[in-house]
């Protein structure tokens, strides 16, 4: 009879024959015959709860390596172009291999995010740990779900942190890629509607504790599918990146702009100075610079940096982080305009009469040199007479000078007629473990107003001189109000017991003296935001259609090419117009222009609901240790579900399910956008002041849950249901109805 192996012996025979894995395979490799194949039986199983084998069917496989045959999740490509993969079935405790991906010539072509099936070999002294060879593809994009995993003896399931999922998924075992009890984990479907009709699922990636602050975005990033790893490729190239030499530039280092920025900047895209026009003709006109990072001599057509920052069309903002459209190296460093550095820039020159107006302007590819980096409040504070050290030497030269030309363009703001919405901007402050500190609204000060000023006229200048060159861009539309948003709006405004005249051609100016006549009143927030409601949403197109809301009749994002790819393109069409190199917009880009702003175009609503979900979970672990106290609000939406309203302090949302509203049932009007109730009469619309209480807060999803204690000052009427949890009264009547004809049925019955 054969000696029986040690365990490592059985652990190294698996490990080095993935193929000849089950008990007769294992049996016949050490000649184990008869009754010794029960001991074979029992030390297998012994591997096995030990963690050190796992079994699949009938065959064993160390959890620490690859089946000969797995299905893997292709890669992005490394720097040297070779196409790898990684494993959809990990169980291993340490981290998952890599596969090279060994293609044949007929193979069909592969990219990132596809599914295949591929046989793998083990290699050694390699960074890579298989190398697979495919044997065919298996699809792509499967639904993705981001949740909390509960472990259960069959597998586990998923909770779901979206607000609006309550479906579970379970997770067979085998595919829980080595999840914890309570660890936030991205999941993508497996398989169709197993045991009690829920869905199966495969886990893909952990995410640790859902309850540390740093979960709060990394949600949003996995959850809206934000790419918050630069490819090796592109980290390559950005740090290969030079500082750029004078050459050719114009030199403007000795014009003193400054950059003007919040407290908290990391990067700096944009400087500005202005001075009073020489010029005799020109009598109280001012000559205005805004100089812009010239992100496109690092970022050319093409490149693996061009091919990355088109696919995230932005950076986006969280209030612990950023995912930013380029890598630090370029955003932080190279193409930040630091205080006292040589950074490459293109500049607009623009001259405006002493109305504001706009009567001439052209640019320049340049080198300048910050003369200072300044932030909002201490620029405000200068003017305002509370002059710092910094400031100082810089008030005569650069701002009085600013603030006088900011004061001729809002003479002409005023002609214009923007849309001015009263919307203040939450901020949400973190301490240093990442905990919500505080809430508050951001300050408007002049200094923000000036340099939005500036860029809007800048961006209006870039639009113009295409325009003029007949060079193809990409502009900034946004289009009027739909007519059946208009009449909802007019419904709202003569409910308040405003007007919003008919048959006319609406202009910014409009809607503005609507605004203006509700300023100081209650319904102040109501009108703001069904003006806000009423407009379209803003886009990136090859077409120009005019900017509504800011009453511009030619629109294009110049200012931002750090954080925006629309503005690199522009600052390229610019290049192109004006013959400065080779690394304008090329023939190539000009025919996909249409398709590049759809493209940026979604990646902005992608940014602008990945930073709301991260504020609303932010407020909701701000209030969840206030839950039961009572919070004054506005109500700011109405849904067939209930009533949405926005809490005092934080500006925070909740909902007041519709079954928590009094004790009667409430008809929801679509088009006017309020709750009636049945029995008292009872409505509630956008805008009435209520006070509610705290009572159920989920920082995981930012659910918010309310109870409904007074509305405009007043206690709620008792209506004729059984209680706020009770059947309504139409369901009640519903009941009532069918005992009693069962009643007349059994009588019927008894008489017969």
């Amino acid at each position: 009879m054969a000696k029986m192996p040690s365990k490592s012996e059985i652990l190294d025979w698996i490990s080095e024959n993935p193929s000849l894995t089950s008990k007769r395979d294992i049996a016949k490799a050490f000649g184990i015959k008869g009754n010794a194949k029960i001991d074979l039986k029992r030390m297998l199983k012994e591997l096995q709860e030990e963690g050190h084998l796992e079994k699949c069917r009938k065959t064993y496989r160390d959890p620490e390596s690859l089946p000969p045959v797995s299905v893997l999740l292709v890669s992005e490509p490394g720097t040297d172009g070779d196409l790898y993969a990684r494993p959809m079935e990990w169980q291993g405790e340490g981290p998952e291999p890599l596969v090279l991906l060994v293609l044949k010539a007929a193979d069909p072509a592969l990219g990132p995010g596809d599914r295949i099936l591929a046989r793998l070999q083990k290699v050694k002294d390699e960074a890579h740990g298989y190398e697979g060879r495919l044997i065919r593809r298996i699809g792509t994009n499967p639904r993705k779900v981001l949740g909390v995993f509960r472990k259960t003896a069959e597998g586990g399931r998923i909770l779901p942190i979206d607000k609006g999922a309550a479906r579970e998924w379970l997770v067979p075992q085998g595919a829980t890629h080595g999840a914890k009890d309570g660890e936030l984990v991205e999941a993508e479907q497996s398989g169709p509607k197993g045991r009690m009709g829920l869905p199966r699922a495969r886990i893909v990636t952990r995410l640790g504790d859902p309850s540390q602050p740093p979960a709060v975005s990394l949600i949003a990033i996995h959850q809206h599918g934000l790419r918050d790893d630069f490819p090796d490729a592109a980290i390559a190239e950005a740090d290969a990146a030079k500082p750029a030499a004078l050459g050719k530039r114009e030199d403007f280092r000795d014009l003193p702009l400054v950059t003007i920025d919040p407290s908290d900047a990391r990067d700096h895209d944009d400087a500005v100075w202005a001075e009073a026009d020489p010029d005799p003709k020109n009598q109280g006109g001012h000559v205005l610079w805004v100089a812009i990072a010239d992100v496109a001599h690092y970022v050319t057509p093409g490149s693996a940096l061009d091919v990355e920052a088109w696919a995230r069309g932005n950076s986006t903002y969280f209030p612990d982080r950023v995912v930013p459209m380029l890598p630090d190296r370029l955003s932080g460093d190279l193409c930040s305009l630091h205080e006292g550095v040589e950074r490459p820039c293109i500049t607009a020159r623009m001259v405006i009469d002493a109305g504001g107006e706009l009567i001439g302007h052209s640019f320049h590819r340049a080198l300048m040199r910050s003369a200072a980096s300044l932030h909002y409040e201490e620029v405000q504070a200068a003017i305002d007479g509370d002059v710092n050290d910094k400031c100082a030497p810089l008030m005569d030269s650069v701002l009085r000078p600013l603030y006088a030309a900011y004061g001729a363009l809002l003479k002409a703001r005023a002609r214009r007629q923007p849309l001015e919405l009263d919307l203040p901007e939450r901020q949400v402050i973190l301490d240093d473990q990442g905990e919500v500190r505080s809430v508050a609204y951001k300050d408007r000060l002049d200094a923000h107003k000036l340099i939005e000023e500036f860029m809007v006229l800048a961006n209006v200048a870039a639009a113009e001189a295409l325009i003029a060159k007949k060079v193809p861009l990409l502009f900034r539309d946004h289009e009027e109000p739909a007519r059946e948003k208009l009449d909802a709006l007019r419904e709202t405004a003569q409910a308040s017991g405003l007007t919003l005249a008919k048959g006319q051609v609406l202009k910014t100016a409009h809607l503005n003296r609507l605004l203006g006549d509700v300023a100081d009143h209650d319904d102040a927030a109501i009108i703001n935001m069904a003006v806000l409601r009423s407009m379209t949403q803003a886009y990136y197109a090859p077409e120009n259609f005019g900017h509504f809301g800011l009453a511009l009749k030619a629109y294009a994002h110049f200012t931002s090419p750090i954080r925006r790819y629309a503005d690199l393109v522009v600052h390229r069409a610019l290049i192109r117009a004006h013959g400065w190199g080779q690394d304008g917009l090329t023939e190539a880009e000009i025919e996909r222009l249409r398709q590049t702003g759809e493209q940026i175009s979604v990646t902005e609503r992608r940014s602008m609901e990945a930073e709301r979900d991260t504020t609303d979970r932010y407020l909701a672990a701000y209030l969840s240790d206030r839950v039961g106290t009572e919070i004054g609000g506005r109500i700011s939406g109405i849904q067939r579900f209930g009533a949405f309203v926005q809490l005092d302090d934080t500006g925070a949302d909740g909902l007041i399910p519709i079954r928590e509203i009094g004790r009667e049932y409430f008809h929801y009007d679509r088009d006017s956008h309020t709750l009636m109730g049945s029995d008292t009469g009872l409505e509630i619309t956008v805008g009435q002041r209520v006070l509610v209480r705290l009572s159920e807060v989920t920082p995981v999803t930012g659910g918010i849950m309310l109870e409904l204690l007074e509305l405009d000052g007043k206690g709620l009427p008792k209506g004729a249901g059984r209680g706020a949890r009770g059947p309504t009264r139409r369901k009640a009547m519903k009941a009532r109805k069918k005992a009693a004809k069962t009643k007349r049925k059994v009588v019927r019955k008894r008489k017969g």
